[in-house]
């Protein structure tokens, strides 16, 4: 089951000014060189995708912890952290940037001496991770972060971001390769962001018949397909008028990439993941074989949006849900620790532990 929760990330104009930026970018290597020493790179991987611990490191190095700069400004400070090393590689960023993923990868696997094998996992990771956020989670947020970052032992994480261009709101998605299992299946470590009406999640559990029933309507056929989905589109109504169970109105793409399902259609796909990792296969197609499935075949997805509840530790009066002291302890003792032993200056530090005593509550007992 991936972790999940809802946090306002607003979106902030302008930028980090230089002297903080820089700032950040010295105290993110600083505890980052903590963390590898101690616990190695794969247990820091797994924490940069943990919510908790990647909201609290971003607010230690001085962001703003409600924007959405949360996610790119500390992704960004990371990575100018990073330059240089071999033992973690930090790809991707912010807009154009992000589409440079590949070639990164390329030209840091030749640094670390990465197999050709390994350069190619790498990018498909990449990849799958964006196709999956931005077409088979459909949740109105278009992405514009990617970054990866990545170990010489093939252990990696992402961290992504949406935009809702209707509410001006971010969406962080957080993956860790210890936390994998399928790409297609409750893959994440973290869905972060404001809950929205009708979002479909082709990776949701309930989700696994409406999957393999897509697969099954493309090897069966282009034309069949596209009768159903032309059928669909024509005829349907209400969910509660078809089943009174829920109105929900159901829209059929009004286009369809048919020359990528031809290609699917050749390549014969054995499972869902191969299906989406065919180029062309995107939103449009997922959602008219999803809805055909649905409507014809009786393969309902989830319309549930995979956001739930807070990601933060709670809120003092109990909405949504008690203070999680245990997971607000974890984390703050870390970066405490790791502060202290940063190699930053004595005021640069006090100013640190400052920004990080703001999170702690007043009763909280240490």
């Amino acid at each position: 089951m991936s972790r999940t929760g809802m946090t306002d990330l607003p979106l902030h104009n302008g930028s980090a000014p230089r002297w903080l930026f820089n700032r950040m970018v010295k105290l993110a290597g600083a505890i980052s060189d903590v963390v590898l020493l101690e616990c190695g790179s794969e247990e820091y991987l797994r924490r940069l995708a943990d919510p908790f611990w990647f909201q609290a490191f971003s607010c230690v190095l001085g962001f703003d912890w409600h924007s959405s700069g949360t996610t790119t400004v500390t992704c960004g400070a990371l990575k100018k952290a990073m330059e240089g090393r071999k033992d973690l590689v930090v790809v991707g960023g912010k807009g154009k940037v992000s589409l440079r993923t590949p070639e990164e990868i390329a030209f840091h696997a030749d640094l670390c001496d990465l197999s050709e094998e390994e350069q190619e996992r790498l990018v498909y990771v990449s990849r799958m991770c964006a196709k999956i956020d931005s077409a088979a989670i459909q949740d109105g947020h278009r992405l514009y972060h990617h970054a990866l970052v990545f170990d010489a032992k093939g252990n990696w994480t992402v961290v992504q971001q949406g935009m809702s261009d209707a509410i001006g709101y971010a969406r962080r998605y957080q993956w860790n390769s210890g936390e994998v299992r399928e790409f297609v299946e409750e893959p994440h470590t973290a869905i972060l962001g404001n809950q929205v009406d009708g979002a479909l999640d082709m990776t949701a559990e309930r989700s696994e018949e409406s999957r393999q029933v897509a697969v099954d309507l493309v090897c069966d056929g282009v034309q069949h397909v596209e009768k159903d989905i032309l059928l669909v589109a024509k005829g349907q109504s209400t969910l509660d008028e078809w089943c009174g169970e829920r109105p929900l109105k159901l829209h059929m793409p009004r286009t369809v990439n048919w020359r990528a399902l031809r290609t699917a259609y050749e390549f014969q796909p054995s499972n869902y993941e191969e299906l989406l990792a065919i180029r062309g296969v995107g939103p449009s197609a997922v959602r008219a074989l999803a809805l055909t499935g649905e409507l014809i075949y009786g393969a309902e997805p989830s319309w549930k949006d995979p956001v739930k509840f807070s990601f933060a530790v709670g809120g003092k009066d109990g909405v949504p849900y008690p203070v999680d002291r245990r997971a607000m302890d974890q984390a703050i003792d870390y970066l405490v620790q790791g502060v202290n032993e940063a190699k930053i200056k004595k005021r640069e530090k006090l100013e640190a532990l400052q920004r990080l005593r703001v999170l702690v509550p007043p009763d909280l007992e240490r």
